[in-house]
């Protein structure tokens, strides 16, 4: 709840988000109310209900921010790392207990 209030406070200025704010609002105060009263199914559903108004902003704030397409500048950005001749190696490695400490 608190962090659907963060995002919901952080990311106003995106229309997107700012058109579902009413509903993420009213997501919150049921479960608010809902935690009140001692109705598990209730706080279920309300929890529920809240979860998809997070979903909602962030789908907002993803497509906002590019979506996908920044996503794949990221992926080309990390194909040519290896192209411009970083010298990165792939290891395997295998734990070595100590046992003269346990024995101490």
């Amino acid at each position: 709840m608190h962090g659907t209030e963060k995002s919901l406070t952080e990311n106003a200025s995106i229309p997107a988000v700012a058109s579902i704010k009413g509903d993420v609002e009213s997501a919150i105060a049921a479960v608010k109310t809902a935690i009140e009263g001692e109705d598990v199914e209730a706080i279920r559903s309300a929890t529920n209900a809240l979860t998809q108004a997070a979903m909602k902003i962030g789908e907002a704030v993803y497509t906002a921010k590019g979506g996908a397409a920044g996503m794949d500048e990221g992926a080309e950005g990390a194909g040519n790392a290896k192209q411009d001749g970083d010298d990165v190696v792939d290891a395997d490695f295998e734990e070595v207990k100590d046992d003269k400490k346990k024995s101490a």
